[in-house]
């Protein structure tokens, strides 16, 4: 019988091997339900055979491969392991879960879990960076963005969790969940690929870093709302993807008071060791495992 959740994510320097054992740590340690579900580890060369030995039970590394071309840009291994996985996903898996390897799971992400009754499971994102006020047209960014993905607009709207912005469709990436037989990873990886490649559209409209790091997203974001059908589009709540690297900028009213409280969370450069945290309270168990396991 086929899984119906795999998590899914990748190792793409020396210092993610290290990383990924935190991750895949706690999804063993605090997955409930989900703890035993597989986890596949796409590594990219020259990191793929050292990476070998994370190889377990239900765990699997893959080879990843992303063309020259497109490797250069921010995060590209994450959209082409997404299509890879999705490729590879057999018939009865209802859920790839990606996960990004500087978040924890810190409760059972079971809302993860799409069933029958959701094709994707997401938040929205944080901060607006990139993000287009719904008052605003589009730019030349989001019109090449919009028009890759074959649609003039998008009418659907979030809010950003830090800032309160009200902004088009745009969607966190630290961890998601798609239905592989939605297909989305595979146009994802395409449609990404097709922007990167175009020299127009990167002259134009990609020519700063910040919409650079984001074009991946920003292309998620408008297939998220224009493939699937809004009442399966799942989002998900504060205490999924909460974000604790930004915890001093997270309004008072919104702040979490204690990591347990959260289900998972990106960390990114925030060091988790206990006797160094003071802005959130970590509770057992949690605290002693943190102390066991947090990276030196």
């Amino acid at each position: 019988m086929a899984p119906r959740a795999i998590f899914v994510t990748t190792v793409r320097a020396p210092a993610g091997k290290t990383a990924a054992r935190f991750l895949i740590g706690s999804i063993r340690a605090f997955g409930g339900e989900m703890a035993a579900c597989p986890i596949w580890v796409f590594a990219t060369d020259p990191l793929y055979e050292t990476s070998r030995d994370l190889e377990g039970s239900n765990l699997r590394v893959l080879r990843l491969s992303v063309p020259e071309a497109v490797r250069r840009y921010p995060f590209a291994d994450k959209v082409y392991a997404c299509a890879r996985a999705e490729a590879a996903a057999s018939a009865g898996v209802e859920s790839l879960i990606w996960f990004d390897l500087n978040c924890l799971i810190v409760q059972p992400p079971v809302l993860f879990g799409l069933g029958t009754q959701f094709d994707a499971a997401l938040r929205p994102v944080h901060i607006r960076n990139v993000g287009l006020a719904p008052s605003d047209p589009p730019d030349a960014f989001w019109r090449g963005v919009y028009a890759c993905v074959g649609i003039d607009d998008v009418r659907d709207t979030v809010e950003s969790f830090v800032d309160r912005r009200v902004l088009r469709a745009y969607f966190n990436s630290h961890a998601l969940a798609v239905k592989p037989a939605t297909g989305l990873f595979g146009r994802w990886r395409e449609c990404f690929e097709r922007l990167v490649r175009n020299e127009d559209f990167q002259a134009s409209a990609c020519q700063d870093e910040t919409h650079r790091i984001f074009l991946f997203q920003a292309v998620l974001s408008a297939l998220v709302v224009s493939s699937l059908d809004k009442p399966r589009i799942r989002i998900l709540p504060p205490t999924y993807n909460y974000p604790y690297n930004l915890q001093a900028q997270v309004p008072e009213d919104r702040r979490a008071a204690a990591m347990n409280d959260l289900v998972c969370f990106p960390f990114e450069d925030r060091i988790l060791r206990p006797d160094a945290v003071s802005d959130i309270q970590i509770r057992e168990p949690l605290l002693s495992w943190l102390k066991a396991n947090v990276p030196a």
